[in-house]
């Protein structure tokens, strides 16, 4: 089914492959960031700050954005954030290329800082507008009940590039020189922009309604009315913002607890990668066998686990089990969350609730690098700084526990 998908199907191809390309280029910046950011600080809440900025615009902007895709050609929106992004990286080797330029690079200091932070914040915005853009475009190109089949290829090409492939092949680019990165990432952004614009969507029914409050209205009203997804979302909220506060520290928990290089870091995040192919492929076969309750309760059963082996260890290849687990049950999230919602949301309003559901799911975010980045920040002084970064992820363990029950009583399709 999934071959003959890619087979017979122009547009969805296209978007295929822009997406497995767009992901490697975000699969290369993924480690190359934060790993700048700790050649330029050692401070945990700065280093979160980065990843806060980069965050952030899922707060501020993803209920606009979605009257935006609505209201606008979806195509376009992505074609033109790849092209934002594409500049992005080129302003960033830029600013690598100053500071390594000063006689005493240490001295670029906060100055740096504030540029990665924001270089880190307008890729956010423009991710935001994509990834919306994309999500909501794929029921225009593959029947409904291609949906699960399409989702499940889409984002194991995803992890196949994004993590699989892109964060070893960012460690090795940063030993050649930090710079290397995010040149090759401008390339992948401007061949993801072409192959987008080569889509032909079929024609498509405006919204009815044009003025931005009230469409913004009709998208929260329709949310509020189903509450199921509205469940999902505050759950996806709170799951986001423990993986993210995990993964910000992560940098630092890889070289300090794990005492691993740049290209051993990229090694131990191909090990979720992994997972996350392995998810995508069977997270279908799975969903349909379970059920959606039973599918999301083992998912965070499976986040408790991972949190509590990077809370408890400092074994590397117990962390690299916890990543590969932890990817295939997010798979298994997106496969059955992602599909119930394109399949339950008229296409007039897939931009909008989709943005209030991202509003909710993704902008807590920000909120959850800044908490971990804080979090190490202040029990360093009392537990040193070792159990300051084991303890984000016992934390995160115990908030999962609490989702497993809850979603065991609550949730209902």
């Amino acid at each position: 089914m999934q071959a003959t998908l890619l087979r017979v199907n122009r547009d969805y191809r296209l978007l295929f492959s822009a997406s497995a390309v767009s992901n490697l280029a975000d699969g290369i910046s993924m480690v190359a960031i934060p790993w700048l950011a700790t050649m330029l600080t050692s401070d945990p809440l700065l280093i979160s700050m980065i990843a806060v900025a980069q965050r952030m615009p899922w707060l501020l902007f993803a209920l606009p954005v979605g009257v935006w895709t609505d209201r606008s050609d979806r195509r376009l929106l992505m074609v033109r954030a790849d092209l934002v992004r594409l500049a992005l990286m080129i302003c960033a080797v830029a600013m690598i290329s100053a500071t390594t330029a000063l006689p005493r690079p240490a001295d670029a200091g906060m100055t740096a800082i504030f540029s990665l932070a924001v270089i880190a914040f307008l890729l956010g915005c423009a991710e935001v507008v994509r990834d919306n853009a994309a999500q909501t475009i794929l029921p225009s190109l593959v029947a409904a009940n291609d949906l699960e089949h399409a989702n499940g290829q889409m984002w194991s090409a995803e992890q196949v590039t994004g993590q699989f492939i892109g964060p070893p092949l960012a460690g090795l680019l940063i030993t050649a020189g930090i710079a290397f990165p995010f040149g090759l990432d401008a390339g992948f952004y401007a061949v993801s922009a072409l192959l987008i614009w080569l889509i032909v969507l079929p024609p498509r029914k405006p919204s009815g309604t044009f003025a931005f409050w009230p469409a913004l209205l009709e998208g929260l009203g329709w949310m509020r009315r189903h509450k199921m997804i509205l469940r999902l979302a505050l759950m996806l909220g709170i799951i986001n913002a423990v993986f993210v506060g995990g993964m910000t520290i992560l940098v630092l928990y890889a070289q300090e607890v794990l005492q691993l290089s740049a290209a051993a870091y990229g090694v131990l995040l191909t090990c979720g990668a992994a997972g996350g192919v392995l998810g995508g492929l069977t997270s279908p076969w799975l969903a349909r066998r379970l059920g959606a309750r039973k599918s999301l309760v083992l998912v965070l059963c499976i986040f408790a686990l991972f949190n509590l082996a990077l809370g408890l260890s400092g074994s590397v290849p117990l962390v690299a089990l916890g990543l590969f687990f932890e990817a295939a049950a997010g798979m298994l999230w997106n496969v059955v969350t992602v599909s119930y919602r394109q399949r339950l949301i008229p296409d007039a309003l897939l931009g909008r609730v989709n943005s209030v559901y991202r509003f909710f799911g993704w902008g807590a975010m920000s909120f959850g690098a800044l908490a971990a980045g804080l979090l190490v920040s202040l029990a360093e002084p009392a537990f040193g700084r070792i159990a300051a970064l084991h303890l984000p992820y016992l934390i995160g363990a115990s908030i999962s526990v609490v989702l497993a029950i809850y979603g065991f009583f609550r949730l209902r399709f």
